[in-house]
């Protein structure tokens, strides 16, 4: 079964969480994919990922790039996972179909929408229920803390 990670954002967004997640993966010799709710969205993280930090280079694309196969970290809409990503981040109304084409699935929910809290809450019922290995992260002052696992 995939591992899945749900990652409740209270006090960043994901334009400041998700990069540092990007390059742990990459760091570990890992692809990702990161799907989205909207082209919109998706296209403002693209342009976020260029110019987070200007020390650091996350390496991805989108399928208008061409050559998906070849990308560390590929974003998109749907998790149809063209450059063989092992890990997968869900975000923003998207949610994944076949989690198990990945090891790891990494949700990332916005803890001030109440749509959003609640949908993730219905996920982590519906992956327990499928016998999925779950754990939930809420941010502290400290950092991340894991509060839950089942």
């Amino acid at each position: 079964m995939t591992e899945i990670r749900f990652y409740h954002l209270e006090r960043s967004t994901l334009e400041s969480t998700l990069p540092t997640m990007l390059e742990r993966v990459i760091e570990r010799g890992q692809r990702a994919l990161v799907v989205l709710g909207s082209k919109e969205r998706l296209d403002a993280l693209n342009m976020h990922l260029w110019t987070y930090r200007a020390e650091k280079f996350l390496p991805h694309g989108l399928a208008e790039d061409g050559f998906a196969e070849h990308q560390p970290v590929f974003l998109g809409l749907d998790d149809t996972n063209p450059n063989k990503a092992e890990v997968l981040f869900v975000a923003d109304g998207a949610v994944g179909s076949d989690l198990a084409r990945f090891q790891l699935c990494v949700e990332l929910f916005d803890g001030s929408d109440e749509a959003a809290v609640a949908a993730a809450r219905r996920r982590w019922r519906d992956y327990k229920a499928a016998g999925h290995t779950l754990t939930y992260w809420r941010q502290t002052d400290q950092g991340w803390k894991q509060e839950a696992a089942g």
